[in-house]
């Protein structure tokens, strides 16, 4: 009888299998690597004011044009109310006034795609840098 390896009263050979355990280490290890430097992109350093701090200067009101697809045929500018078609003519006085060329577009539910894109299309072409598009 060998002294190196343990048997049973059976005969038969009785050994741990490592193979699992080796696996779920290396799993563990690689899972390790590819999270490290996701937690260290996500922090943000946020720095203190000073002693000698001053008080922000008052931003000038940024006025924005908000449209609401109503319809296939009616857009709400602001507060007007307009056809698709006369988009453009109401948009371009609009956006040439005011320092900030923001719009933001909201649309109903029942409004087509068509005529959604329409709607981005002229405010694009009557000169609105920002386009942000409101969802629900």
């Amino acid at each position: 009888m060998r002294w190196d390896r343990p048997q049973n009263n059976n005969g038969n050979f009785s050994e741990v299998n490592m193979t699992p355990l080796i696996d779920v280490s290396l799993v563990l290890v690689v899972i390790l690597l590819l999270a490290t430097p996701l937690a260290f992109e996500s922090g943000f350093a946020v720095r203190e004011t000073g002693p000698t701090a001053r008080e922000a200067a008052d931003e000038k009101d940024v006025s924005r044009v908000e449209l609401q697809i109503l319809s296939d045929s009616a857009v709400r500018v602001n507060r007007a109310v307009v056809t698709v078609v006369d988009l453009e003519a109401t948009l371009r006085p609009l956006l040439s006034v005011g320092p900030s060329r923001d719009v933001t577009v909201g649309c109903d539910d029942a409004v087509s795609h068509g005529t959604f894109v329409t709607v981005l299309d002229a405010a694009k072409i009557s000169g609105a840098r920002d386009i942000a598009v409101i969802g629900r």
